[in-house]
Protein backbone atom coordinates (compact mmCIF):
# COMPACT_ATOMS: atom_id res chain seq x y z
CA UNK A 1 0.00 0.00 0.00
CA UNK A 2 1.43 3.37 -0.91
CA UNK A 3 0.78 6.50 0.86
CA UNK A 4 -0.25 9.00 -1.60
CA UNK A 5 1.94 12.56 -1.48
CA UNK A 6 3.30 15.01 -3.62
CA UNK A 7 6.57 14.08 -5.83
CA UNK A 8 9.80 13.77 -3.82
CA UNK A 9 7.57 14.78 -0.42
CA UNK A 10 9.55 12.74 1.94
CA UNK A 11 13.21 13.95 0.27
CA UNK A 12 12.70 17.62 -0.53
CA UNK A 13 10.01 19.08 2.33
CA UNK A 14 11.71 21.31 4.47
CA UNK A 15 10.47 19.83 8.24
CA UNK A 16 10.40 22.67 10.52
CA UNK A 17 12.14 21.97 13.64
CA UNK A 18 13.55 18.96 11.64
CA UNK A 19 12.32 15.31 12.25
CA UNK A 20 14.25 12.91 14.97
CA UNK A 21 16.24 10.69 13.22
CA UNK A 22 14.74 7.27 12.34
CA UNK A 23 15.83 4.86 9.82
CA UNK A 24 13.74 3.74 6.99
CA UNK A 25 10.42 5.68 7.65
CA UNK A 26 8.52 7.69 4.77
CA UNK A 27 7.55 10.79 5.70
CA UNK A 28 4.21 12.55 3.87
CA UNK A 29 1.33 15.11 4.24
CA UNK A 30 -2.33 13.82 4.23
CA UNK A 31 -4.67 16.80 2.91
CA UNK A 32 -8.02 16.09 4.55
CA UNK A 33 -11.26 18.95 5.14
CA UNK A 34 -9.24 21.23 7.53
CA UNK A 35 -6.28 19.50 8.42
CA UNK A 36 -2.81 18.25 7.34
CA UNK A 37 -1.84 15.40 9.13
CA UNK A 38 2.09 14.36 8.76
CA UNK A 39 2.44 10.36 8.76
CA UNK A 40 5.31 8.26 9.17
CA UNK A 41 4.82 4.76 7.78
CA UNK A 42 7.39 1.94 7.40
CA UNK A 43 7.08 -1.43 5.66
CA UNK A 44 4.84 -3.79 3.68
CA UNK A 45 1.11 -5.82 4.09
CA UNK A 46 -1.59 -5.35 6.37
CA UNK A 47 -2.17 -2.21 8.00
CA UNK A 48 -1.12 -1.39 11.29
CA UNK A 49 -2.16 1.94 12.42
CA UNK A 50 -0.15 3.58 15.55
CA UNK A 51 -1.72 6.68 17.49
CA UNK A 52 0.72 7.94 19.67
CA UNK A 53 0.69 9.55 23.31
CA UNK A 54 0.39 13.06 24.76
CA UNK A 55 2.77 14.76 24.73
CA UNK A 56 4.19 12.58 21.66
CA UNK A 57 3.97 12.15 18.27
CA UNK A 58 5.11 9.74 15.75
CA UNK A 59 8.83 8.76 16.65
CA UNK A 60 6.99 7.13 19.90
CA UNK A 61 7.04 3.95 17.37
CA UNK A 62 10.60 4.64 16.20
CA UNK A 63 11.56 1.46 17.45
CA UNK A 64 8.32 -0.62 17.89
CA UNK A 65 7.22 0.48 13.91
CA UNK A 66 10.30 -1.48 12.40
CA UNK A 67 9.98 -4.44 14.41
CA UNK A 68 5.93 -4.85 13.76
CA UNK A 69 6.88 -4.10 10.09
CA UNK A 70 9.52 -6.86 10.12
CA UNK A 71 7.00 -9.06 10.68
CA UNK A 72 5.29 -8.65 7.23
CA UNK A 73 3.11 -5.63 8.21
CA UNK A 74 2.41 -1.39 6.99
CA UNK A 75 3.23 0.41 10.23
CA UNK A 76 1.58 4.20 9.62
CA UNK A 77 2.35 6.55 12.54
CA UNK A 78 0.34 9.70 11.73
CA UNK A 79 0.83 12.66 14.04
CA UNK A 80 -2.86 13.52 15.50
CA UNK A 81 -4.27 17.13 15.74
CA UNK A 82 -2.29 19.03 17.70
CA UNK A 83 0.70 17.31 17.79
CA UNK A 84 3.96 16.30 15.90
CA UNK A 85 4.12 18.04 12.30
CA UNK A 86 0.52 17.91 11.63
CA UNK A 87 -1.65 21.29 10.69
CA UNK A 88 -4.86 22.36 11.40
CA UNK A 89 -6.48 25.28 10.12
CA UNK A 90 -9.09 25.26 13.31
CA UNK A 91 -7.40 25.19 16.23
CA UNK A 92 -10.39 23.82 18.44
CA UNK A 93 -10.67 20.60 19.87
CA UNK A 94 -14.02 18.88 20.25
CA UNK A 95 -14.17 15.64 22.23
CA UNK A 96 -14.27 13.69 18.97
CA UNK A 97 -11.56 15.52 16.81
CA UNK A 98 -8.73 13.16 16.67
CA UNK A 99 -11.27 10.32 16.43
CA UNK A 100 -12.44 11.75 13.06
CA UNK A 101 -9.32 12.60 12.05
CA UNK A 102 -8.06 9.30 12.32
CA UNK A 103 -10.78 8.16 10.03
CA UNK A 104 -10.38 10.79 7.56
CA UNK A 105 -6.74 10.20 6.69
CA UNK A 106 -8.07 6.15 7.14
CA UNK A 107 -10.73 7.31 4.12
CA UNK A 108 -7.61 9.52 2.26
CA UNK A 109 -5.23 6.27 2.32
CA UNK A 110 -7.84 3.77 1.34
CA UNK A 111 -8.06 1.32 4.06
CA UNK A 112 -11.29 0.12 5.18
CA UNK A 113 -9.77 -1.88 8.50
CA UNK A 114 -6.56 -2.08 10.51
CA UNK A 115 -5.00 -3.20 13.38
CA UNK A 116 -4.42 -0.84 15.71
CA UNK A 117 -1.92 0.32 18.55
CA UNK A 118 -2.43 3.07 20.58
CA UNK A 119 -0.64 4.23 23.76
CA UNK A 120 -2.06 7.08 26.53
CA UNK A 121 -4.22 10.64 24.69
CA UNK A 122 -3.71 7.88 21.41
CA UNK A 123 -5.71 5.31 23.23
CA UNK A 124 -8.74 7.50 23.17
CA UNK A 125 -9.31 7.95 19.75
CA UNK A 126 -8.99 4.21 19.60
CA UNK A 127 -11.54 3.34 22.71
CA UNK A 128 -13.87 5.81 20.57
CA UNK A 129 -13.22 4.14 16.88
CA UNK A 130 -13.70 0.65 18.30
CA UNK A 131 -17.47 1.51 19.63
CA UNK A 132 -18.68 4.23 17.25
CA UNK A 133 -16.43 2.56 13.99
CA UNK A 134 -15.90 -1.14 14.51
CA UNK A 135 -16.18 -1.85 11.23
CA UNK A 136 -12.73 -0.17 11.03
CA UNK A 137 -10.71 -1.79 13.77
CA UNK A 138 -9.20 -5.57 13.05
CA UNK A 139 -7.91 -5.85 16.25
CA UNK A 140 -6.71 -2.86 19.43
CA UNK A 141 -3.32 -3.11 21.53
CA UNK A 142 -4.13 -0.27 24.03
CA UNK A 143 -1.39 0.47 26.07
CA UNK A 144 -1.27 1.80 30.00
CA UNK A 145 -5.22 2.96 29.85
CA UNK A 146 -8.13 1.49 30.56
CA UNK A 147 -10.88 0.78 28.63
CA UNK A 148 -14.32 2.70 28.40
CA UNK A 149 -16.11 0.14 30.10
CA UNK A 150 -13.92 0.15 33.54
CA UNK A 151 -15.52 0.43 36.81
CA UNK A 152 -14.51 3.31 38.39
CA UNK A 153 -12.18 3.23 41.88
CA UNK A 154 -10.47 6.41 43.75
CA UNK A 155 -6.93 4.15 43.22
CA UNK A 156 -6.97 5.31 39.97
CA UNK A 157 -6.82 9.05 40.68
CA UNK A 158 -2.93 9.26 40.83
CA UNK A 159 -3.12 8.83 37.21
CA UNK A 160 -4.73 12.30 36.78
CA UNK A 161 -2.32 14.28 38.70
CA UNK A 162 -1.01 15.75 35.44
CA UNK A 163 -3.73 17.21 34.36
CA UNK A 164 -4.27 20.37 36.60
CA UNK A 165 -0.94 22.08 35.44
CA UNK A 166 -1.99 21.29 31.63
CA UNK A 167 -5.42 22.21 31.92
CA UNK A 168 -3.36 25.83 33.12
CA UNK A 169 -0.52 25.27 30.62
CA UNK A 170 0.97 28.62 29.39
CA UNK A 171 3.16 28.34 26.24
CA UNK A 172 7.04 28.33 26.95
CA UNK A 173 6.96 26.20 29.73
CA UNK A 174 9.00 22.85 29.39
CA UNK A 175 6.73 19.78 29.71
CA UNK A 176 9.92 17.60 30.84
CA UNK A 177 7.64 16.95 34.25
CA UNK A 178 5.78 14.71 31.97
CA UNK A 179 8.98 12.12 31.74
CA UNK A 180 9.28 12.11 35.61
CA UNK A 181 9.97 8.76 37.62
CA UNK A 182 6.49 8.78 38.62
CA UNK A 183 5.66 7.56 34.88
CA UNK A 184 8.55 5.28 33.79
CA UNK A 185 10.93 2.42 35.38
CA UNK A 186 13.82 3.35 33.41
CA UNK A 187 14.69 7.01 33.20
CA UNK A 188 14.84 8.71 29.10
CA UNK A 189 17.75 10.18 27.98
CA UNK A 190 17.91 13.74 27.53
CA UNK A 191 18.28 13.09 23.81
CA UNK A 192 15.24 11.03 23.92
CA UNK A 193 13.16 13.57 25.76
CA UNK A 194 14.38 16.41 23.14
CA UNK A 195 13.13 13.79 20.12
CA UNK A 196 9.82 14.07 22.21
CA UNK A 197 9.28 17.92 22.94
CA UNK A 198 11.76 19.80 20.38
CA UNK A 199 8.35 20.13 18.02
CA UNK A 200 6.89 22.40 20.67
CA UNK A 201 8.72 24.82 19.48
CA UNK A 202 5.92 25.28 16.92
CA UNK A 203 3.60 27.66 18.45
CA UNK A 204 0.47 25.39 16.79
CA UNK A 205 1.62 22.35 18.97
CA UNK A 206 2.28 24.66 22.33
CA UNK A 207 -0.77 26.71 21.95
CA UNK A 208 -2.75 23.70 21.83
CA UNK A 209 -2.04 21.98 25.51
CA UNK A 210 -4.97 23.64 26.95
CA UNK A 211 -7.09 23.13 24.10
CA UNK A 212 -6.66 19.91 23.68
CA UNK A 213 -7.22 18.35 27.09
CA UNK A 214 -10.19 21.22 27.48
CA UNK A 215 -11.69 19.92 24.64
CA UNK A 216 -11.37 16.72 24.04
CA UNK A 217 -8.97 14.74 27.23
CA UNK A 218 -11.79 15.92 29.85
CA UNK A 219 -14.53 15.68 27.95
CA UNK A 220 -14.20 12.11 27.45
CA UNK A 221 -12.97 11.13 30.37
CA UNK A 222 -16.56 12.28 32.13
CA UNK A 223 -17.96 10.18 29.34
CA UNK A 224 -16.24 7.22 30.93
CA UNK A 225 -17.26 8.44 34.53
CA UNK A 226 -20.86 8.71 33.58
CA UNK A 227 -20.92 5.31 32.10
CA UNK A 228 -21.63 5.90 28.54
CA UNK A 229 -19.34 3.01 27.36
CA UNK A 230 -20.92 0.43 29.30
CA UNK A 231 -23.94 1.19 27.90
CA UNK A 232 -22.29 0.23 24.42
CA UNK A 233 -21.03 -2.81 23.33
CA UNK A 234 -17.17 -3.28 22.06
CA UNK A 235 -17.02 -5.24 19.64
CA UNK A 236 -13.39 -5.79 18.15
CA UNK A 237 -10.70 -7.83 19.64
CA UNK A 238 -9.24 -5.77 22.33
CA UNK A 239 -6.26 -6.48 24.27
CA UNK A 240 -5.06 -3.48 27.09
CA UNK A 241 -1.49 -4.10 28.23
CA UNK A 242 0.05 -2.49 31.69
CA UNK A 243 3.41 -2.28 33.16
CA UNK A 244 3.11 -3.85 36.35
CA UNK A 245 5.38 -0.82 38.05
CA UNK A 246 2.25 1.74 36.95
CA UNK A 247 1.64 2.65 40.30
CA UNK A 248 -2.33 3.53 39.80
CA UNK A 249 -2.79 0.62 37.42
CA UNK A 250 -1.04 -2.02 39.91
CA UNK A 251 -2.39 -5.47 38.15
CA UNK A 252 -5.17 -6.09 41.41
CA UNK A 253 -6.87 -2.55 40.30
CA UNK A 254 -6.71 -3.00 36.38
CA UNK A 255 -8.01 -6.37 37.03
CA UNK A 256 -10.59 -5.41 39.68
CA UNK A 257 -11.70 -2.42 37.43
CA UNK A 258 -12.06 -4.66 34.30
CA UNK A 259 -13.97 -7.73 35.94
CA UNK A 260 -17.08 -7.46 34.01
CA UNK A 261 -15.38 -7.23 30.76
CA UNK A 262 -17.69 -10.22 29.86
CA UNK A 263 -20.78 -8.12 30.35
CA UNK A 264 -19.37 -5.36 27.74
CA UNK A 265 -16.66 -6.91 25.12
CA UNK A 266 -16.94 -9.30 22.70
CA UNK A 267 -13.37 -10.27 23.19
CA UNK A 268 -11.26 -8.59 25.79
CA UNK A 269 -7.91 -9.36 27.51
CA UNK A 270 -5.36 -8.14 29.78
CA UNK A 271 -1.69 -8.33 30.11
CA UNK A 272 0.80 -7.17 32.22
CA UNK A 273 4.42 -6.68 31.48
CA UNK A 274 7.77 -6.62 34.07
CA UNK A 275 10.20 -3.72 34.50
CA UNK A 276 7.65 -0.92 32.58
CA UNK A 277 5.15 1.66 34.46
CA UNK A 278 3.31 4.09 32.22
CA UNK A 279 5.69 5.06 29.53
CA UNK A 280 5.34 1.31 28.44
CA UNK A 281 6.89 2.04 24.90
CA UNK A 282 10.07 3.33 26.02
CA UNK A 283 10.26 0.71 29.10
CA UNK A 284 9.47 -1.94 27.08
CA UNK A 285 9.68 -2.41 23.30
CA UNK A 286 10.50 -5.79 22.35
CA UNK A 287 7.39 -7.08 24.57
CA UNK A 288 4.78 -4.53 23.34
CA UNK A 289 5.80 -5.93 19.88
CA UNK A 290 5.50 -9.41 20.76
CA UNK A 291 1.70 -8.74 22.70
CA UNK A 292 0.42 -6.89 19.64
CA UNK A 293 2.21 -9.40 17.03
CA UNK A 294 0.22 -12.34 18.75
CA UNK A 295 -2.75 -10.66 19.34
CA UNK A 296 -2.98 -9.69 15.60
CA UNK A 297 -2.29 -12.99 14.91
CA UNK A 298 -4.29 -14.68 17.31
CA UNK A 299 -7.61 -12.34 16.76
CA UNK A 300 -7.28 -10.66 13.61
CA UNK A 301 -9.29 -12.72 11.42
CA UNK A 302 -9.59 -12.17 7.58
CA UNK A 303 -8.56 -9.07 6.67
Amino acid sequence: MDIPASPQESSRREWSPPLPEAAGFEHAMIETPGLRTHVASIGEGDPVVMLHCFPGHWWQWHVIAPAIAAHGYRVICPDLRGSGWTEAADPRFGPDSQRDDVVAVLDALGIQRAHFVCHDMGAISGMQLSYLHPERVRTMVELAVPPGFMEFTPKIMPAFAHMPALLGHRPGRSLRYLFSPRYMAHPMTDATIDAYLRVHQRPEVEQAVRALYRGLVIPVSFRIMRGIYKRMRLHPPTLVVFGLEDGPFAEPTARRICRKHAEHADRFELAFVDDAAHFITDDAPDAVVRLAIDWFECEGGAA
